[in-house]
């Protein structure tokens, strides 16, 4: 068993535990991609204020700033298949609480914004179990294709089957999608559960806070993954600046429903399903660093584009090309990390890149509910398209010569 995970099929199939994980992965996207429709659309119809609507959002994604260093030291030290099985299987236990009170008409900001950073504490240690765990199980010249076809599965899970599954749950009873997450969860924590370990032997592991400055200074010295991080925390920042008012674009100044809402995100699924179904020949055909640079350049076009769109059919097809872009760029900078950092210092490097990929988020969704509030639904998704050009423009360079090299 150790010499298939140290050394897997090298050739082009991949090996049996890779698909487990992935399945597990399918499993557990289609109840996020439930629960991603319907919270927002829950927060709609206890409060139409924008920014109250936010601090949910802020409250999932604050977890990436306060524990994503420290979850990367545990990733590194701790058998990482227990890791993220035991996250999943926290994650169903608060979907279930969520589930009974909605059941019971028991929940309202405060619940929904302390559930949701429990969620998103679990998340940061699956996150980081998970990208760290791949090299383990599949060989360094399959992780291009490892890590497409993992997202092929994350976006037919997240945004193409449980939207539209979840907003049709919710309108018919509102603690349905909730349940159906619950279940995906314990679902996706039994196939975790079944994927081998990798053998480690006994090592010495030094102090937290020196496992931790490990990381630190293994990211800060690397040019290129130090100007990705940083570049990723701007867009991220944006990203949620934008997405935070989403439904109460789509809802209020567009005149979706709430059915209409889960299709209209299915738009972006189509996007994002081609980009992970074709995203590894993409790179190999024209390279990462033109896959790279395209897929960020495109992007700062289609967010001032979303901001600005006359109708729903528009917006979901600016959403599809943005799915795709953003699945680009996560293939290649994913893959990337995964060949040049050793395996172990992969959790603690990734935690900090993460860490300052995402931890703007929650100021992003701050930020986005106080843009809304004070110039109207289509400024934030405005506003964070110029600010994604311009810190492309200052990323590019360093972009263009560290890739090169």
């Amino acid at each position: 068993m150790k010499q298939e995970m140290t050394q897997p099929d090298a050739g082009p199939r991949l090996p049996g535990a890779y698909w487990r994980l992935w399945w597990a992965t399918g499993v557990n996207s289609v109840g996020d991609g439930a629960f991603a429709a319907v919270v927002p659309l829950l927060a709609v119809t206890i409060t139409r204020d924008p920014r109250l609507v936010s601090i949910v959002s802020a409250a999932t994604y604050l977890p990436w700033l306060l524990l994503s260093l420290p979850a990367g030291a545990l990733v590194d030290r701790h058998d990482r298949v227990g890791l993220m099985w035991r996250a999943q299987a926290i994650q169903a236990v608060i979907v279930s609480i969520i589930a009974v009170l909605a059941a019971f008409g028991q929940v309202g900001i405060p619940v929904l914004a302390i559930m949701a950073f429990g969620l998103g504490s679990c998340a940061v240690v699956f996150a980081n179990a998970a990208q760290a765990v791949l090299p383990d199980i599949v060989a360094k010249p399959l992780l291009h294709k490892a890590n497409g076809h993992q997202q092929t599965i994350t976006t037919i899970g997240l945004q193409f089957a449980g939207p539209p599954l979840g907003s049709l749950l919710f309108a018919v009873a509102v603690a349905l999608p909730f349940g159906m997450d619950a279940a995906s969860f314990a679902l996706s924590a039994a196939l975790l559960a079944t994927l081998p370990r990798r053998a480690r032997g006994r090592i010495e592991h030094p102090p937290m806070r020196t496992a931790i400055a490990d990381g630190l200074r293994r990211l800060a010295r690397h040019r290129l993954l130090r100007t990705l991080a940083l570049l990723l925390g701007v867009n991220t920042f944006c990203w949620q600046l934008g997405n935070v008012a989403l439904v109460l674009l789509a809802t209020q100044t567009l005149r979706v429903d709430a059915p209409g809402y889960g299709l209209l995100l299915a738009g972006a699924a189509l996007g994002s399903l081609l980009g992970g179904l074709v995203g590894a020949r993409v790179v190999a055909r024209t390279g990462a660093r033109p896959a790279l640079l395209t897929a960020l350049a495109t992007n700062v076009v289609v967010f001032v584009g979303i901001g600005l769109s006359p109708n729903a059919i528009v917006l979901g097809v600016l959403l599809a090309v943005n799915g795709f872009i953003t699945t680009l760029w996560s293939i290649v900078t994913v893959s990337l990390r995964q060949q040049i950092v050793p395996s172990e210092l992969l959790g603690r490097v990734n935690s900090v890149y993460r860490m300052l990929g995402w931890g703007l988020m929650p100021l992003g969704a701050l930020a986005g509910g106080l843009v809304a509030h004070a110039f109207g639904l289509r400024a934030p998704y405005v506003v964070a398209g110029v600010l994604r050009g311009i810190a492309l423009l200052a990323a590019m360079r360093v972009l263009i010569h560290a890739m090169r090299d």
